[in-house]
């Protein structure tokens, strides 16, 4: 009598769906990575060794002429504490990313830092990376 059982488990196992879902993920990941950008303007930053990014977040950027912009909109200096309140007005976690070019006088940047504590604004200052 044969007592074998016609179902045979096969030991191999197939790796060519992961793979696949590996390569679409790593596609998906390449796609979107260079989708993110921060909205700033092209400013020489001071050196330092951390490294500043924060996806959800407003840049106030501080040019050598003394202009400011919000997000790469032209902001006058006086009219700044209202454009940032009108600005954050519906959200829940505000934070500005302050991009004071390299030579900027340090009283600009902490006229910004006064407004944001003020507002209760959380404040990371942009870098560059040594």
């Amino acid at each position: 009598m044969n007592f074998r059982g016609r179902n045979k488990i096969d030991p191999s196992f197939n790796m060519s769906s992961m793979t696949d879902i590996v390569f679409l993920l790593l596609i998906f990941f390449m796609l979107t990575s260079t989708l993110v950008t921060v909205n700033a303007l092209d400013i020489i930053l001071p050196k330092a060794q951390g490294k500043t990014e924060n996806s959800k977040s407003t840049a106030v950027s501080i040019t050598k002429k003394l202009e400011y912009y919000v997000d790469k909109q032209r902001v006058k200096e006086g009219e700044m504490e209202q454009y940032l309140l009108n600005k954050f007005k519906n959200t829940e976690q505000s934070t500005i990313v302050l991009r004071a070019e390299e030579g900027v006088p340090i009283e600009k940047a902490v006229k910004i830092l006064d407004i944001a504590n003020r507002n209760k604004i959380k404040v990371i200052l942009a870098v560059r990376p040594k």
